[in-house]
């Protein structure tokens, strides 16, 4: 027997009956020799924190834009917040773990520079439209490894398109949003749950809001710091669910804090994400983009110099997409600059 083969084993005997076991895998786009040392999922865990998209999201903004304090969130930063939420819960709820950190980790491998402002315009001029949890499908299906993709297993695959999608369901019930595993729905609460309260304590830290603007019927329910709100949401998924089991819920959360969480969220969009502090940095931020975008599919030579590539690999449209969508802030600023702005005379 393997020492995968053993691990295996052991997910058997000591994972709960609803986990999504690494032997039951519905397996790969394209068939792979079993690796003698991990679990299917773990390898597609190591897979994701090795790829080039998940280097790019310690420059790839979270909410504020290219902030000069050290401790405001990156999209890496979130990324490592959901994946830890994701896994205590998961390891309360006795699911497979590395599943749970696969597809916590490689949720948004296809977010934009420029947070949500960066994805709004690209959805705005892309004829086909755009969305970060598609384009992060299609980073690990196609975009990594020169084209060949990652080759993910079914389940993570499946996790990280579901995952947690602006002001909908925070636990849906539609078949279509809801993940095929506890793990992926896990991983959906777990995003929620980082994002509104770390989005809350940079906005505290940026001087957008202050303790007092936080609404008191919120605090009465979840603490009045970061770190009792977020004990407070883990330890009522945790509880409501096992208290719950035999109603063969995936996942649950007490009314009185899903409503809190829900209103907590709303809270940020208004006094937040749509507020002109951050938001007008970000109005700026997509001009970039947008004629980024233009001039890429006005001058395909330009484009295909920038990529080096001697050709296409999809429509001109598809591929520019691929490219603005994969840039980090900083490499945004910089290529603008270095495509739009003249450069200055040198002074001898």
């Amino acid at each position: 027997m393997t020492i995968r083969e053993s691990l295996e084993e052991i997910e058997k005997k000591t994972l709960s009956s609803r986990a999504q076991l690494s032997s039951r895998t519905k397996g790969r786009a394209r068939e792979e020799r079993e690796c003698d040392l991990r679990p299917p999922f773990q390898r597609d865990r190591d897979r994701i924190i090795h790829s080039k998209a998940f280097r790019r999201l310690k420059h790839k903004t979270q909410v504020f834009l290219s902030p000069t304090g050290d401790h405001y969130r990156t999209r890496l930063t979130h990324t490592l917040e959901v994946s830890q939420i994701a896994r205590t819960i998961a390891k309360s709820l006795r699911l497979n773990e590395d599943l749970t950190e696969a597809i916590a980790l490689a949720h948004d491998l296809g977010h934009t520079p420029f947070g949500h402002a960066g994805e709004e315009v690209l959805n705005q001029i892309s004829p086909q439209g755009f969305s970060h949890t598609d384009q992060s499908l299609r980073v690990v299906n196609l975009l990594e490894r020169e084209g060949k993709g990652l080759n993910l297993t079914y389940e993570v695959r499946d996790g990280i398109v579901k995952h947690s999608k602006g002001r909908g369901a925070i636990i849906p019930q539609n078949p279509s949003e809801k993940a095929d595993t506890v793990e992926g729905v896990v991983v959906r609460v777990a995003d929620v749950i980082a994002y509104v309260n770390h989005d809350l304590d940079d906005a505290i830290r940026a001087g957008v809001l202050a303790e007092e603007d936080i609404p008191r019927e919120y605090s009465t329910i979840l603490g009045t710091t970061h770190g009792e709100r977020i004990d407070a949401m883990v330890k009522d998924v945790i509880n409501s669910t096992l208290s719950s089991q035999g109603d063969r819920l995936p996942l649950t959360m007490s009314p009185p804090m899903l409503e809190a969480m829900v209103k907590l969220r709303d809270f940020l969009y208004d006094q937040v994400y749509d507020s002109e502090i951050v938001h007008g940095d970000f109005v700026k931020a997509s001009k970039i983009l947008i004629e980024l975008y233009e001039r890429f599919n006005e001058d395909v030579d330009l484009f295909l110099r920038e990529i080096d590539r001697d050709e296409l690999y999809d429509a001109l449209d598809t591929c520019v997409c691929d490219h603005l969508a994969g840039m980090t802030d900083r490499y945004a600023f910089y290529l603008y600059e270095r495509i739009f702005l003249p450069r200055p005379w040198v002074i001898m």
